[in-house]
């Protein structure tokens, strides 16, 4: 893999373009958690596969699809990364987590489990943490099963973090955000029961929370037990495909004042765990956040309020 260009900030995320060595462009991002520094807690984001062909209506990653990467290109990325900040390999950080959910459907490529069986034995970093977000694409038992044998094997008591996102609880409006077909909330609340177990982390359901799209404790109560499942409610980030939807994200993080506090007492009150993430806001501008692409961006013809605002510069 050759790294060709990057953009960010050190001191909050950057975000590298490269070419993979059958000449395949990906992207991945580090993060850091200002105030917090890299030693406290390092995220590194890397992708699964060359575009996405689910096609979100927020996300810049998908509006093209060139295949899978292979176990080798996805560990390239997080070896450039490691190898950077860590040239020994030993990642002394309090919270390393590392989140496959840069550039495309992690469950579509099963490359991406070998990774995952792999990681704990290719790094000296005992506080690593997997992260894979899904939308549950329909045909991929295979992969989820396998991936439940892993959780088990390799990360059991809290070392892995799994997370489905959902975005609405209207069945029309999440098949028109997520337009493939996919698990049912019965299959992935059955899947998600499996999958918990005594000292997890529980299973996240992942809400990028549009206006309009609404989301219903009593839906959620029908499927999802609150001891097993929690809630987190993301911003819509600033991207092209939101804007050609006209997406307007339901929490506003460049507002002090939230609008969330009734959806956010209605979800407590049923029980629910919550987690109103909304990061930080420089990676909007950055283009490092969830649902942004940077290679997309600059493929447009224009710009984004907020999003997108850093040159690149080519990597040396």
């Amino acid at each position: 893999m050759k790294v060709l260009a990057s953009t960010g900030r050190e001191d909050v995320a950057m975000v590298y373009m490269a070419e993979t060595g059958q000449g395949k462009l990906v992207e991945f991002v580090e993060s850091i958690q200002p105030p917090l520094p890299r030693e406290k807690k390092w995220v590194l984001i890397v992708s699964t596969l060359v575009g996405c062909p689910v096609g979100c209506r927020m996300c810049d990653a998908g509006s093209y699809y060139e295949g899978k990467l292979s176990r080798e290109d996805i560990f390239d990325q997080i070896d450039f990364l490691v190898k950077k900040r860590f040239p020994d390999g030993s990642v002394p950080v309090e919270k390393f987590k590392i989140q496959f959910a840069r550039m495309g459907e992690p469950s579509l490529n099963l490359n991406t489990l070998d990774v995952l069986e792999e990681l704990p034995h290719r790094y000296n970093a005992a506080s690593l943490i997997p992260s894979l977000s899904t939308v549950a694409p329909s045909g991929t038992d295979r992969f989820f099963y396998r991936l439940l044998e892993i959780k088990r094997k390799n990360y059991s008591g809290g070392r892995f973090q799994l997370q489905f996102s959902i975005h609405t609880t209207d069945e029309k409006l999440r098949n028109y955000l997520i337009p493939v077909k996919k698990w049912d909330f019965a299959a992935v609340a059955e899947y998600g029961k499996e999958f918990y177990e005594k000292d997890d982390r529980k299973v996240t359901l992942n809400f990028a929370l549009a206006e309009n799209m609404p989301v219903d404790p009593g839906i959620l109560l029908k499927y999802f037990d609150p001891d097993k499942f929690l809630i987190k409610i993301t911003p819509i980030n600033p991207t092209h495909q939101a804007l050609k939807n006209k997406l307007s994200s339901y929490i506003d993080p460049y507002q002090d004042e939230k609008k969330d506090d009734r959806l956010v007492e209605e979800l407590r009150a049923a029980g629910y765990k919550l987690i109103v993430s909304i990061g930080e806001v420089e990676e909007n501008r950055i283009g490092s956040n969830c649902g942004q692409y940077v290679m997309r961006h600059l493929k447009a013809a224009k710009d984004i309020k907020n999003g997108y605002t850093y040159s690149t510069q080519n990597y040396s």
